[in-house]
């Protein structure tokens, strides 16, 4: 018997790169609020939203939630929608699906814009169940997302969960749920970033999560 029953995902830089789509409403959330545009736009890959404008670009709660309201202004109408499958992801969802595992995501993107996003590139028929933030704000870091993950899957056993992320926030938050996690090459993050933040696990394609998971009894 295998070492996981459930497989989390994370959305952005692990199943799909949705960086085009991202970068372009930060672009238009900072030009309509007369803000430079920030030297390292990658930051914003990962990180929920509010967070990412108030660390990022040093705003204050209120001026963080205007910039919030304004990228959502674009986003979903052009920017969720650019995006690309990564290379052979869907082939070991596929996969790992057929061997009997119960995916799901674990997302800091609010929910509703993940399930679009993933029903309109015909992957979201893979997962059980899909978990984002709020767009109210709502369960705002990892942690929350994760624990609204394992709670909406019924998992009783910590052991038989795998987080799958490719930045810090992902590992840090599984650990936070006493999770194991597995932190992926092919997505925004770095080896570097991987080995500081303690990832149990680092692998470079697609093709090594799968075969890892699968090693695993």
């Amino acid at each position: 018997m295998s070492r996981y029953k459930f497989l989390l995902f994370d959305l952005d830089g692990t199943l799909m790169d949705t960086a085009p789509g991202i970068f372009s409403s930060v672009r238009y959330t900072m030009e309509k609020m007369g803000l430079e545009e920030p030297s390292n736009m990658r930051r914003f890959l990962g990180p929920p939203l509010f967070r990412s404008m108030k660390e990022f670009c040093g705003l204050d709660d209120e001026r963080a939630w205007e910039a919030v309201r304004i990228y959502r202004e674009k986003y979903p109408v052009d920017g969720l929608f650019d995006s690309e499958k990564f290379d052979g992801v869907e082939d070991i969802l596929k996969d790992l699906g057929d061997a009997g595992y119960v995916l799901g995501v674990a997302t800091s993107k609010p929910e509703p814009f993940a399930k679009s996003l993933l029903e309109h590139f015909d992957m979201a028929k893979y997962f059980t169940f899909i978990g984002g933030s709020g767009v109210d704000g709502a369960r705002d870091t990892k942690r929350e997302v994760i624990e609204y993950t394992l709670e909406n899957l019924g998992v009783t056993d910590r052991d038989s969960v795998l987080m799958i992320g490719d930045r810090l926030h992902d590992i840090l938050g599984a650990k936070e749920c006493g999770l194991d996690s597995m932190y992926v090459l092919w997505g925004y993050g770095s080896r570097e970033e991987a080995e500081e933040c303690g990832a149990p696990t680092i692998v470079d394609t697609p093709a090594d999560c799968r075969d890892h998971i699968l090693s695993q009894k």
